[in-house]
This record gives structure tokens, sequence and C-alpha cells, in this order.
């Protein structure tokens, strides 16, 4: 009854060609409309789970109470002095918070006064007090400064070595590390290319470091949703402040831009590219193999014009169903040109072969008839049986494979009826025939006769081979972290890159929520004696310790430098007369000395020497960058000094106490961990150490955790749906258990085979690929549901029938499609091809080997 109804439909639609052919012009118009207006694409990778997920919930609370991290464009600011980085920062915020028109909002971390100004209690006592004597020991050169912030002030300071020296006084050797800077300054203008003196490092030594190598300057932009990639203006207007700054201009600063904004604009951007080229190549490859199955171009064009208007059909049913499409759904496209392709080269090599009595080619409507007849039902079965591979996944958490489940099951049912339809009107239109030479590969009928003589060795292989694979399931692995998937050579990535070097600026964070602050000050205490945790941040920690002793230390040192310090009316600008005057005078100060001065002197003397008799514009260029931020350093180590406070929590400002404490009252902490969060093993020691502190944890270490948890279960649960709702499938239609048992033992061992190559090969499965294993069910089962149809009605020889042939170069075109993403720039898109290509291959053995040597042979049936 079924091949008399699939023989029907494609009979009317072979003998009414126009009312086919008009009414799908009338579905592709408005598919069309429905996609370009209505169907939208999203890149957060949270998006491809279920946000009733306990981790998702958990997460989403954080992000609702705390939402300035979400969204996020940050610039990553290096250079080659920490006042540079400072200063390119500070211009860089100036310029964006004047943009109004794509940003919402432009933030400097550390610039809030708050930590400059209480910078000193957040050094560790035995750090500070040795930091404060060498201070208190450069009084008499930091008078000097103050007077007189410029080069001839600093040329002054050396009489006052010299001085010392020539009375026997020894210079400290920790002076010897500013003595060098000096000079390397001096050197550098003297070579003409003078460049900032960094006075930050030479007061304060490797103390400048604690906080990082870079400045970050946060901002939300305004997101242009009628873009793919919404934050690309924010971004191009960012890089144009950046460009145009003095400091990055010189390439004495550098940044990077990246940011949960920015790396989904790359990700899209490299998908979208990666399957742009894919459906190229796909289809130029496409092309290639369907001259070679069918060897008619009036074949070729109605089934490559029948795959683009199924395409365009299961784009609109995209829309309908899902209306955006993320990461993992946006690959449909290809997919379904891999796998739809099968039907229309079953359907198209079998009209192509058929044949009356005599062995001449039947005309080409009686062969459309019977090409119904034969492939009708075996394409039908084999589209419900594909489609059921991809609902089962329909259900699960997994909403990224979930939303592909729908559009590629929809898929598979549009392209059967496309192949009964629409095909068979186009192959009238474009006056496609039989073929008088096309057959199957005769040359593997000594193949098809070895694989039944040698039948039960060829099944012990197979069945060892299984075993194996049975042996090797639990060695799996699976790789959540979604950072392992893009491409690390963005700029986006490259900067995360440099973060993750940090344990402070990792994103690979986890945090805590809890009530009130006496809970967060017990979990901060039990959370910071974990190995794997390099500091607990909440606004606890914001409170220094030790604070009394800290306190009276600066105290101290006020009370000797704020007087030096303090200088009512500076000495005025030096001209170039007075800096050579100057430089002279300390070059004549150290003669004699020689025998008394270290490597460093003796090289600043060399250096001030030549100063003096170098050009004005030499001089007063070397001034300029010797003392550039001297004053800006003075006047902070003056506002450190001055009555610094207790801190408290109830003290600490509003703006930064908003970081921490949510307006529900609840407390925030931030977990930073040790070691590199990017190899899975410390990942997961960092994560399970955490939950045995306490088991509310979230953040971003968690989500990768949970979300491999959640991909797992979604895929055991949906390969189990998938496997009973095939086999109810086949049971129905096929109506024999042992025909059912035939197709799917191959798809099982073709699956079992797939893991031995992923574990040998090796590849690592992750959230983009792993949707290959669906895949995988509904590509192996409409080879075999052909087979064993064939088998059904008698057919010995598989391998040199028209059905193989179709299957071969199915497979071909399939793994050319599959092909184009191994190609992709896109990490996580080419290992999804890489997979589908491991995959298509073991299926492909099992249905040309295993096959044949599995179906019973019938001597009671006839070709």
């Amino acid at each position: 009854m079924l091949s008399t109804l699939t023989s029907r439909l494609n009979a009317f639609c072979g003998r009414h060609v126009a009312l086919v052919l008009s009414l799908f012009i009338l579905l592709c118009a408005g598919s069309a409309w429905l996609s370009l207006n209505q169907l939208g694409i999203t890149t957060e990778t949270d998006k491809l789970f279920a946000d009733t997920l306990p981790w998702k919930q958990k997460n989403r609370q954080i992000e609702n109470l705390f939402p300035g991290e979400k969204n996020t464009l940050v610039a990553i600011i290096s250079a080659s002095t920490p006042e540079e980085g400072r200063e390119t920062a500070n211009a860089l915020t100036a310029i964006l918070a004047k943009d109004t028109l794509h940003f919402d909002r432009v933030d400097q971390p550390d610039a809030n006064p708050f930590y400059s100004r209480n910078a000193f209690l957040f050094v560790d006592t035995k750090q500070l007090e040795p930091l404060l004597d060498s201070t208190i020991s450069a009084q008499p050169f930091l008078g000097m400064l103050a007077a007189d912030p410029s080069a001839r002030g600093l040329f002054g300071t050396f009489t006052l070595m010299a001085t010392a020296i020539r009375s026997n006084q020894p210079i400290p050797a920790s002076f010897n590390t500013a003595l060098d800077g000096l000079t390397s300054t001096l050197n550098d203008g003297l070579a003409g290319h003078a460049t900032p003196l960094s006075w930050e490092k030479l007061l304060a030594g490797g103390m400048s470091e604690m906080g990082g190598h870079y400045q970050f300057v946060v901002t939300h932009p305004k997101p242009d949703f009628t873009s793919f990639e919404p934050s690309e203006a924010a971004t191009e207007a960012m890089r144009t402040a950046l460009d145009s700054l003095p400091t990055i201009k010189a390439g004495r600063a550098h940044a990077l831009i990246t940011g949960e904004a920015k790396l989904s604009d790359e990700e899209f951007s490299t998908v979208a590219q990666g399957m742009i080229v894919g459906l190229v190549i796909s289809f130029a490859l496409v092309t290639l193999w369907l001259l070679l199955a069918v060897r008619s171009l009036r074949v070729v064009l109605p089934i490559l014009l029948t795959l683009i208007i199924g395409l365009l059909l299961t784009t609109g049913f995209a829309t309908l169903a899902v209306g955006t499409l993320n990461m993992i759904s946006v690959a449909f496209a290809i997919l379904f040109v891999g796998i739809a392709v099968d039907f229309a080269i079953q359907f198209g090599v079998r009209f192509r072969c058929q044949k009356d009595e005599t062995g001449a080619p039947l005309s080409p409507l009686a062969a459309l008839d019977r090409t119904g007849t034969e492939s009708g039902s075996q394409i039908f079965v084999a589209s419900l049986a594909t489609a059921a591979g991809f609902l089962a996944f329909t259900p699960t958490n997994f909403v990224g494979v979930a939303q592909l489940g729908l559009i590629a099951g929809g898929g598979m049912i549009i392209a059967f009826f496309c192949t009964l339809t629409l095909l068979p009107a186009l192959l009238r239109l474009f006056r496609a025939t039989p073929g008088d030479s096309l057959r199957g590969f005769t040359f593997l009928k000594p193949v098809d006769h070895a694989l039944r003589r040698f039948r039960l060795p060829v099944l012990a292989i197979f069945a060892v081979l299984g075993i194996i694979g049975i042996c090797l399931t639990p060695s799996l692995t699976f790789d959540a972290d979604p950072l392992h998937t893009k491409n690390p050579n963005t700029e986006g990535m490259k900067a995360l890159t440099l973060l993750e070097e940090n344990p402070l600026t990792t994103p690979y964070n986890a945090q805590v929520l809890v009530p009130d602050a006496a809970t967060a000050e017990r979990t901060a205490k039990a959370l910071s004696k974990l190995d794997s945790v390099h500091d607990v941040l909440w606004l606890g920690a914001l409170v220094p310790d030790d604070q009394q002793t800290k306190l009276q230390l600066i105290h101290e040192a006020a009370d000797i430098l704020l007087p030096t310090l303090s200088v009512p009316h500076p000495a005025p600008t030096p001209s170039a007369a007075d800096l050579r005057a100057a430089a002279l005078k300390a070059a004549h100060d150290f003669d004699g000395l020689d025998a008394k001065l270290s490597p460093s002197l003796k090289a600043l003397h060399d250096a001030l020497t030549r100063l003096s008799t170098a050009p004005d514009a030499t001089l007063l260029a070397t001034n300029e960058a010797l003392t550039r931020f001297l004053p800006t350093e003075l006047t902070q180590l003056k506002t450190l000094l001055l009555s610094p406070t207790p801190i408290t929590l109830e003290t600490i400002p509003a703006d930064i106490q908003s970081d921490y404490i949510a307006s529900t009252g609840a407390y925030r902490l931030v977990i930073h961990p040790n070691g590199r969060m990017s190899e899975t093993k410390t990942l997961h020691h960092f994560v399970q150490e955490l939950e045995s502190v306490t088991p509310d944890i979230c953040g971003p270490a968690l989500e990768i955790i949970a979300s491999a948890q959640t991909i797992t279960h979604a895929f055991i649960t949906a390969a189990l749906c998938a496997i009973v709702a095939i086999a109810l499938i086949l049971l129905v239609t096929l109506r024999r258990f042992l025909d059912t048992l035939l197709v799917l033992l191959p798809l099982l061992l073709s699956s079992l085979l797939t893991v031995i190559l992923v574990i040998t090969v090796p590849e690592q499965l992750n959230y983009a690929n792993i949707i290959a294993l669906p895949l995988l069910l509904g590509v192996g089962v409409s080879f075999n549901i052909y087979f064993v149809m064939n088998w059904r009605v008698g057919l010995k020889e598989q391998l040199s029938s028209p059905t193989a042939r179709a299957v071969l170069f199915s497979a071909l075109t399939t793994g050319s499609a599959f092909g184009s993403l191994a190609a992709s720039a896109h990490p996580g898109t080419a290992s999804m091809g890489r997979l589908l290509l491991l995959s298509l291959g073991c299926t492909l053995v099992c249905t040309l080997l295993f096959i044949p040597a599995l179906l019973p042979h019938k001597t009671d049936k006839k070709h």
C-alpha cells in the first residue's frame, strides 16, 4: 500500500508539472519572506541549554543581581610603563564616555579613587615597611625633585650623591636599579628616541606590578540587533578611539578588544564565514559527484534545484519552529545538503537505470512511474527513520541540539516530499531520460560473492571490532569548554588567553551567593584554604589586615616626607641652557671619583657628560622623557601619605559595594583559581574542591562542568529514544522483527566503530561536534534501509546493484558537505566536520561490507 501511495504521488507530479512548480514557487516565496524578516541568530553559548536547569538558574540569579559583567566590550591595554598604560586607559575612557551612540556605560575599574587613595593599606606589612623605609631614605632627593620637578632638579640630586661619596658615605645598593633606569632614559634621549621614564617603577620597584600588567576599560555597548554582529559598530568605535591615542600611535601602548560581546561577534563571523564557504564548496562537490553518479546534466540540475528549494523550505520551517538559530542549529543548512541529497540520488540513479524487458531505456514518464514504485517507499521509510533520529533530541535540555533535531527532523520530511513531488516535475521540465549504459558497479560482483562465501569470518571480525568499541566507550571524554571551540587567532581570544595567565583576571572563576556578611566571611575562609584556590574576592577582602600597624607606619613616613613634598611654588620650567648647565655641573661633580663609583654611577657620569654637549632639541626631549610622569607620581605619593583612615565594610564606597552586595542584601564571593583552568583535569579538580565546601557555587567554572554533564545526559537519553523510535518505525513499516534487527545492527556497529576512531585518532568530543552522533543515526539508517528492503524483494548482489551505486555517491556527496565543515577556520565547526567524516566512513564500511555479509542468503528469491 505504501509503495502504491508513493507511486501515485510521484506519477501525479510527473504528469502535472506546471501545477507542482507553481505550488513550490509560492512556498519558496513564503519561506524566503519568513526567513528574511523573522529568522534571528544568537551567538550566546548559554542559550544552548534550557533555563530550567538548576545550574542555569543559579547563574541567572547572579547575572540578574550583578548585571555589570554581561554583554561587555573590554579594552585590555598594555604599555611600556604603568603610567602610559593608565594614561591610555584614562584617555580612552574619556572618549568613549562621550559616545552615547554606541555605549550605555563606560567604566575603568582600576581608576576608582578608593584604591589609589588606600594603596599602601593593601600592601602586606612585610613589604610595606621596607618600601616606606626606602622612600624615607630618598627624602633629600624627593625634596629637590618636589622643589624643581625637571631634569634640572633631577641632575641636582646627583650633586648630593657626589658630595656623599666624597664624604665616604656609601650609596645604597638599592639605588642601582633606579640609577640604571635613569641612565637608560638619558642614553635613549641621546640616541634621538627619548622614551618616558617610569617613576612608579623607580619609587615602588616590583610593587608597581602587583595589580598586573594590564589596564582595563569595560564598556556596555548598545547592540544593533539588525546586524548579524550586534556589537560590531561599538567595536569599531572603540578601535577608532584607540587608534587616535598618542601612546597607541607611537607604539608605546597596545590594546586588544575582548569581552562577551566581542567574542559572540567573532564567533558568529567565523562560523558564518565557514558555513557560507562550506555551502559553496558543498554544492560544487555535490555537483561533481552527481555528474559521476547519473552522467546527465538534465538529471543533475533538477537534483540541485530540489536541494536548494528543499533547503529554502527548511529554513522557512526553522523560522516557524524556533525563530532564532543558535551556534549549533545554524549548521542545519550544510547538514541538510549532506543528508537530503541521499534521497535525490537514490531517485535519480534508479530513474537513470530504468529499462524494459528487452534492456532498452524506458520512456521518461514510464521510468518516473517505476522509480516511484521502487524507491518511493524506501525513501519514505528512510526519511521517517532519519527524522526520528533527529527529533529524539528535541525534548532534551541541550537546546542547541534540540533545535537542530527539530529543524533537521522537519527537513527530512520536507526532503522526502520534495524528492517525490518536485524532483519528478523538474525531471520532466528538463526532459531527463533514463541512461542506456548506466547500471550498478558490476565489477563488484566478485566482492558480493566473497562476502557471502566468507560470511562467518567477516561477521566475526566485525563482532570483535564491536566488542572493542564497547570496551572503549567508557574512555570517551567530553570537553564542554566553549572557549576551546572558538578560533584562537581572533583578537578577542588572544586577549582572553593573556587574561588566563593571571589568576585575578582568568575567565574561569567561580562565584557563590551567601545571605549575609558573617556567612560570607566563614565561606571565604574555608574556600581560601583549598589548594586549588588562589584567592576569594568579596567585600570583606577589601578590608585590609593589620591596619593599625600599617597606619602607624604610614603616619610616621608622612611626618618625615610631607613637609619635604609640600612645595608651594616649584621652580619654573628650565630652558635648554639651564638643562645643559645642570648636566655639566652634575658631570663635573663626579670628576675624580672614578675609583669610588659603582658601575651604575660610572654609566650615569658618562651619559651626563655626553648630554651636556648635546643639541638643545635633544636636551629638551630628554627633559620631557625624564620628568613627564614625575609631578603625577609626587602628587600620588602625597595622596597616599595624607591622613589615611581605617577601612571598614561600611566605609567602602557604594559603587564598589554594589559589585559585591546585591539589592537583596546577599553577598557575592568571586573565587579565583590556581593553575591553568583551560586544562580539563585542573578545572574539574577546582570545581570538586569548591563543592566540598559549598554546593551553591556558580559562574563560568561550574557552567563548563555542568554543561558537560547536561550534554552527556541529553545524548544518552536521546540516543536511546532515537533507537527505540527508529525501531518502532521499522517494525511498523517493515512488519518483520528480523528485518528491523538487520537495519539496527549495522547502525549500532557503526556507532561503536566511530568510538574506536574517536579514541585512536584522537578526536575530542565537544558541544559543537557531538551532533555528529545523531547524524550518524540519520545517515546510517537510510543506507541500511535501502539494502535491507532490496534484500526483502530478492536482491542478492547488493554491491553491484544501482542502490549501491547510489549509496556510494550519496556518501561521497554527504562526505563533501561534511568535509567542507572540516576546513572551517572555526575549531568547533572544523571538529564537527572531522567527526562527521569519521562517522560517515564507519557507516559506509558497515553498509558496504557488514550488511551484505549479515543478510541471510535467500536461495528462493530471484533478482
